[in-house]
């Protein structure tokens, strides 16, 4: 995802590098990288023009300070990074301010109009919303509003089903009539949201939005979110915009951001319609919806990841408690291929590789944007583990050839991968015991820079420093057990 729009932001970062003073020279080659790259994206284009120039004035001939102050020490910061902070500050208020709410009706059912074109995910995203609503405590109900494709009502059937979440369907009716009934036999359910899963078109036509436009006026629905294809590109603006004039919209929902879109609706249909994007559909997973934070997405796009994303999948597919001792478990380094084998089926919840690796700052440790990342992998290493005998997977160690081979036939793998996953294993544990006494050095592997491995490492746990009273205590009391060992002996 937004590979097109990384590449133009990763290229003007190296125009800048080494520079002590961003001036017009330095500058017009970067922002021309950024320009080409937007618009490549199917950004639009007076979106692009605006961004680009907004850029270009804040960062024009200004003195970058070399050093800063953080935490009480000294962090060397140069003018690139500082463009890097300007772009990131005007793509997050480019995408900006962040609004995923979602208007309840406090003395009636609350309803919510999802529109959009035929393909954009309409009916997944409908059964998507329920689920996080369900999962806020409300109580949903579907409504099978698309009376011209009897697939769709079915799809909602299966959704419901699978959600546990009720669907109302009334075949022979119009579907105003049928969102009007709906209204009531949620009351009568005990449902305090329903979702009209309305009717779409390949095109925009005067037939869909005058039928739109009637089930709005006979429900008055709190919300009317659009559903858009962000892989349409440059037509989902247009789409927007149509979609607002005629039924006022209260948001969008991006879809298929993790397939192969250039991402520039992500960055043009906020800024042309003045309506907020609400949530990103990722995956088909039906847990996989995502509020949407304008201050993430421009992380990834800068190459910075988002952590703090990764952070809620995590939450939501982990408990707590059990996390926080398994960290201290990893910490430790004591953690066997059980424990390794927890977190991959973990991994799995959270979605897929590529949403996951995503999220992460690769781009800052040298990973090629767009690297390909095949799932399959996670079920080949699941099949190594699943070969090894209890004690192999609690003592690593005592993996010798010949338990090699035996693993290597019994998970159908060749003996190089196993050996592969085995060092790598071996590895992480090492790297691990180190970040557990935060060893600068560790964070060193992992490619982090000295000045990062001093920002990161504060927030580590530590070894505490003994005093040199503490330290001849250590040592009186270990030549006591010395003499005590051999007096035994005698």
């Amino acid at each position: 995802m937004l590979e097109i729009i990384s590449d133009g932001f990763k290229k003007a970062q190296n125009l800048l590098q080494g520079k002590s003073v961003i001036q017009d020279k330095h500058l017009e080659d970067a922002v021309k990288e950024i320009r080409i790259s937007l618009l490549e994206a199917d950004v639009e284009f007076h979106v692009v023009k605006t961004f680009v120039e907004n850029v270009k004035s804040k960062a024009l001939g200004e003195i970058v300070q070399t050093r800063v102050s953080h935490a009480g020490k000294k962090h060397k910061v140069t003018p690139q990074q500082h463009f890097v902070k300007i772009c990131y500050d005007e793509l997050t208020a480019l995408m900006g301010p962040v609004d995923t709410s979602i208007d309840f009706d406090k003395h009636d059912v609350t309803a919510i109009m999802m529109v959009g074109l035929q393909g954009s995910g309409k009916t997944t995203s409908t059964a998507k919303l329920a689920r996080f609503l369900e999962k806020q405590g409300k109580k949903p109900m579907m409504v099978a509003a698309d009376v011209y494709r009897p697939a769709a009502i079915e799809q909602l059937k299966v959704l419901g089903k699978r959600l546990d979440i009720p669907v109302f369907f009334a075949p022979g009716k119009e579907p105003p009539q049928i969102c009007m009934d709906s209204m009531e036999a949620a009351r009568f359910k005990g449902c305090d949201v329903v979702l009209f899963d309305t009717a779409g078109r390949t095109i925009v036509d005067e037939t869909l939005m005058f039928e739109l436009e009637k089930i709005r006026e006979v429900t008055r629905p709190d919300n009317v979110l659009l559903v858009v294809d962000a892989m349409i590109g440059q037509e989902s603006v247009h789409v927007a915009k149509e979609f607002d004039r005629r039924l006022d919209l209260s948001g969008f929902i991006l879809t298929k951001l993790d397939g192969d879109a250039r991402g520039g609706a992500a960055l043009s249909i906020k800024q042309v319609t003045q309506k907020p994007v609400k949530f990103l559909g990722m995956g088909e997973s039906l847990d996989r919806l995502e509020e949407f934070r304008p201050d993430g997405l421009a992380s990834r796009i800068l190459g910075f990841g988002d952590v703090v994303g990764l952070v809620n999948d995590f939450e939501q597919v982990v408990d707590q408690k059990k996390a926080e001792e398994d960290a201290e478990k990893i910490l430790k380094g004591d953690f066997t291929f059980d424990d390794f084998l927890k977190q991959l089926k973990m991994m799995k919840k959270m979605g897929s590789l590529t949403d996951i690796i995503e999220k992460l700052p690769l781009g800052q440790m040298g990973v090629p944007q767009g690297a390909n990342v095949d799932d399959r992998e996670l079920v080949r290493v699941e099949a190594v583990i699943n070969s090894m005998t209890k004690r192999e997977r609690m003592d690593p160690d005592c993996l010798n050839d010949s338990r090699t081979v035996r693993i290597a036939q019994g998970s159908g793998q060749p003996k190089a991968k196993v050996l592969e996953l085995i060092n790598k294993f071996k590895t992480m544990r090492k790297i691990m015991r180190g970040l557990g006494k935060g060893n600068k050095k560790a964070l060193g592997r992992l490619g982090l820079g000295s000045d990062m491995a001093d920002l990161i490492g504060e927030g580590l746990p530590k070894q505490p420093k003994k005093s040199l009273v503490d330290l001849k205590k250590s040592r009186n009391k270990k030549k006591m057990a010395k003499k005590t060992k051999r007096r035994n002996r005698k």
